[in-house]
């Protein structure tokens, strides 16, 4: 897969056209969940679920026939090792032509979770629908992704700085250059971009800028979309992760999460 280009093409998709997967499709993508792998050892066991077969449901999507589903442990970074293997697996369907949405609240959750026999201790913090986008968006898709400002993204200068938070990158390499770029088109809970990173020399540490109500008793759904941007940096850079917080003064919205190291 050329990373940086599926990352700027892909899209979520609410609006799909009926069709079911294929069987070779269904296959590459069984495949595929076998060879995904998430940081911090934390296994994320992955189902595939017919709609009709398990009741399933967003009011948001139409035209879905299957959902992918997926659980973990409740562990100290779960929710960014999920959002890191996750969109492993969203990027590789999107490589096919399948079409996905991060979903996380706008479901019957005790549905979701019933169907994939989550456990005590274990958790489920997404879900997403998989099929062929519909030639058309619905209205109702339109609507939500102007609401959420779907297209758009924050300036570099907002997202990326050296050696503090109040003096933006302006000089990296192309290989930096394009792993930032990635994580800034990557997507997150309703657009809010919560990812902030700062470098030092090689190391690149990964904050989380909180919004209110985002946490809740099913975890912390913006470490997940920090969780995704490890995955754009580390896919294409290659990077070590670790956890090392550094001497840096960080506002008290801000929270250290990792750091990779190029």
């Amino acid at each position: 897969m050329d990373m940086p280009e599926i990352i700027k093409s892909r899209r979520s998709v609410r609006t799909f056209d009926g069709t079911p997967l294929t069987a070779e499709h269904r296959a590459r993508l069984e495949e595929f969940i076998g060879t995904i792998s998430a940081p911090y050892d934390i296994p994320i066991e992955f189902v595939l679920l017919e709609k009709e077969k398990y009741g399933l449901s967003s009011p948001v999507i139409s035209g879905e026939s299957m959902y992918v589903a997926a659980k973990s442990k409740a562990v100290p970074h779960s929710e960014e090792a999920f959002g890191y293997a996750f969109e492993q697996l969203v990027l590789f369907a999107w490589s096919l032509g399948i079409g996905t949405t991060w979903i996380g609240g706008t479901m019957k959750r005790e549905i979701f979770e019933k169907a994939v026999q989550l456990q005590d201790g274990e958790r489920m913090y997404c879900v997403s629908p998989l099929g062929y986008p519909a030639a058309k968006m619905s209205f109702k898709e339109k609507a939500m992704r102007t609401a959420i400002q779907a297209d758009k993204r924050k300036a570099s200068k907002e997202l990326f700085f050296e050696n503090s938070f109040s003096t933006p990158i302006n000089d990296c390499d192309e290989m930096i250059s394009t792993a930032l770029e990635a994580v800034r088109l990557a997507p997150s809970a309703v657009n809010k971009q919560p990812w902030r990173i700062i470098r030092c020399g090689n190391d690149f540490h990964f904050y989380e800028k909180h919004s209110k109500g985002y946490i809740s008793e099913q975890g912390d759904i913006q470490k997940i979309d920090i969780g995704i941007a490890l995955f754009h940096f580390m896919n294409i850079t290659d990077g070590k992760l670790g956890i090392a917080e550094p001497d840096i003064s960080a506002p008290t919205d801000i929270e250290y999460i990792a750091t990779v190291t190029v």
